[in-house]
């Protein structure tokens, strides 16, 4: 039996899931909570294998709680339910601790059988996600390829100036990089600098076509 704990800020689609997921006999719903404190505090009374979770929520959002979440529970799986499809929101729920990503416009079938797989430890990226993250890397790759003899792409970055770039490329200011990366904000200007020198980047498009092309986003 895998115990899940539903949060969404939206109670009728919480009754919806709850419904659908109430169908099946392996999956009981223990508990429901509309922000990331909610779940915090209901798992410390309410056990759970498994947290259906909404990135956007108010208080706390599921960049904010994943994190958390794995800190006091890490035995606790999080599965991401949402309608946000951008590869970045995706990356970064990753990054955080999620253990899958789901679509809310996905199969019921898709939906159980990620929470199983999330369930017994294995990652989960739903299918259509998957997929437009594969036809836009194979499109960048094949525009990559037909520029590469026109820029530098390939000069080398110092193992810091490739970390500011992964958070350039990840939509941070130089100031929220800097404090990312307790340094000042003067610093990261001048790694920003340097790295648009290097790469003869034209803007900051050219620049996470760089960190894609070093596999540092997907």
């Amino acid at each position: 039996m895998t115990r899940i704990l539903l949060a969404d800020d939206h109670a009728i689609l919480r009754d919806g899931i709850r419904a659908l997921l109430s169908a099946n006999a392996d999956f009981d719903v223990v508990g429901e909570a509309s922000n990331g404190a909610e779940v915090l505090a209901l798992l410390e009374t309410t056990p759970a294998d498994v947290v259906l979770m909404d990135v956007q929520m108010p208080v706390l959002d599921g960049f904010a709680t994943v994190p958390e979440l794995r800190r006091r529970y890490p035995a606790v799986r999080v599965l991401v339910l949402t309608m946000l499809e951008h590869e970045n929101y995706v990356a970064r729920m990753l990054e955080a601790g999620a253990s899958g990503y789901v679509l809310k416009n996905a199969a019921i079938s898709e939906i159980t059988y990620a929470i199983r797989t999330v369930a017994i430890g294995n990652p989960f990226l739903c299918t259509e996600i998957g997929l437009n993250m594969l036809f836009k890397a194979v499109s960048q790759s094949a525009d990559l390829a037909l520029n590469e003899a026109h820029s530098p792409a390939g000069a080398d970055l110092t193992a810091r100036e490739l970390e500011v770039l992964k958070l350039i490329a990840e939509g941070l200011t130089n100031g929220e990089i800097a404090d990312k990366l307790f340094t000042s904000k003067r610093t990261i200007e001048t790694h920003r600098q340097n790295i648009i020198a290097k790469t003869q980047a034209k803007n900051t498009a050219a620049l996470i076509k760089l960190a894609m092309s070093r596999g540092l986003i997907s």
